[in-house]
């Protein structure tokens, strides 16, 4: 599964915020959530595809609800939001990736939450934090990512190790005896430049207590902490541990499974790849929280479903959210697609509570941070990508890398 949200045009966007200012909310009461009537859905990637199958179900207990969803590719995603939502036209219900909804919510095109129905202590607190904008809520967390280290268990004991690296100092350690002794490639697999280089960055970062934006919103990502973690993330490349031209698309797994690369950062769908494409490697491999500097802080990723604000359905639109978003729904959820609760009660039974593994996860989402919603996000992210590449590439140090970067990034908060 891809959780990368297209950007679509910025122009486009930007035009529709202006159009958009004083149209939000008008759909006014609207229709009972008992009348007939039919509920419009997109969503994107995976989730679009399995959600049609959740919604026959409901169907089948909410005998006046038609549920009708359309499945939209990540590609394509930001584009279509932003013409529908400039014309009035964006569905009941929509999956929100986290890098654009303070963009849309501040077009003033989505509902904020019902908070007598979704509780915000129900789910992890980087989950509601993504759905929120300028203090209110307009997303209901429907499921999490995040990161964790994979490695490889069989070639760490030809490396002469008998655990998974507990610090960063002690990452930069092992991927040098993998190479060494185990006779790997690289050490480890992190992104060197491109798109969203900042979410392979984020785990560095936040562990080292630095950020890209501080909870006020406050560019912050030329701190001392910043700086310390670009330079510790820039020293794999430095030392020859990390390929620093990897190329866009590149299938981390299939260096993985050969032992050219013993580990990787990487994401929940990650486990079904490597079990469904892989099943020989089974046993050689698991994984680890992600190494701490300060402390052992991942990225937090995922969507929200949120209510269109012109809906004429806004009642149903809710009780449909409710039945995907708490914590029988959610479990529900994970059986079909392996997508993490963001409810936390989801994860107190069945086999989220059992696996040890899944319990790797849920603690990793315990500390996870994102940033918070801003309109130009994208915009804001891909400066830092620019830092991280000059510092992978050799054509910057960090601290001046950063520096740019908070610059730049200065004139694009709110």
């Amino acid at each position: 599964m891809n959780r990368a949200a297209a950007t679509g045009s910025l122009a486009l966007a930007l035009a529709s915020a202006l159009t958009l200012s004083a149209c939000g909310g008008s759909g006014g009461a609207g229709v009972a959530a008992d009348a007939e009537q039919t509920l419009t859905v997109w969503a994107m990637g995976t989730e679009g595809e399995k959600l049609g199958d959740v919604a026959k179900e409901y169907e089948k207990t909410h005998s006046n609800i038609t549920v009708k969803v359309t499945p939209i590719g990540w590609d394509v995603a930001h584009q279509k939001l932003v013409a529908a939502a400039a014309a009035g036209k964006l569905p009941d219900v929509v999956q929100m990736g986290g890098t654009y909804l303070g963009e849309f919510a501040d077009m003033g095109v989505l509902e904020p939450v019902d908070t007598k129905t979704f509780k915000e202590a129900d789910f992890f607190p980087a989950a509601w934090q993504q759905g929120s904008y300028d203090g209110t809520a307009y997303g209901v967390p429907w499921y999490v990512d995040t990161r964790v280290l994979f490695y490889r268990t069989d070639l760490a004991k030809k490396a002469g190790l008998d655990k998974a690296p507990a610090t960063m100092a002690e990452l930069s350690t092992a991927a040098q005896a993998y190479r060494e002794k185990a006779g790997t490639k690289w050490g480890l697999s992190i992104q060197p430049r491109g798109l969203d280089t900042v979410q392979s960055f984020y785990p560095f970062l936040y562990s080292a207590g630095g950020a890209v934006l501080d909870d006020d919103g406050k560019p912050v990502v030329n701190s001392p902490a910043a700086v310390k973690a670009l330079e510790n993330y820039g020293g794999f490349f430095r030392k020859d541990l990390s390929d620093k031209s990897v190329q866009p698309g590149y299938d981390v797994t299939k260096d993985f499974n050969t032992g050219a690369l013993p580990m990787f950062l990487g994401g929940p769908w990650m486990t079904g790849l490597l079990d469904e494409n892989y099943p020989d490697l089974k046993g050689k491999w698991a994984i680890a929280p992600v190494p701490a500097d300060k402390a052992s802080v991942s990225m937090a990723g995922g969507s929200s479903l949120a209510v269109s604000a012109d809906s004429e359905h806004k009642a149903a639109a809710t009780e449909f959210i409710a039945s995907l978003a708490d914590a029988k729904g959610q479990a529900d959820w994970f059986e079909r697609t392996n997508d993490l609760p963001a409810h936390k009660g989801a994860w107190e039974s069945g086999e989220l509570a059992k696996d040890p593994a899944l319990q790797i996860w849920r603690a990793q989402m315990d500390t996870a941070k994102t940033p918070p919603s801003q309109p130009r996000l994208t915009e804001i992210t891909s400066k830092v990508d620019a830092a991280i590449e000059s510092v992978t590439q050799g054509k910057s140090g960090a601290k001046a890398a950063l520096d740019k970067a908070q610059s730049q990034i200065e004139g694009l908060v709110k």
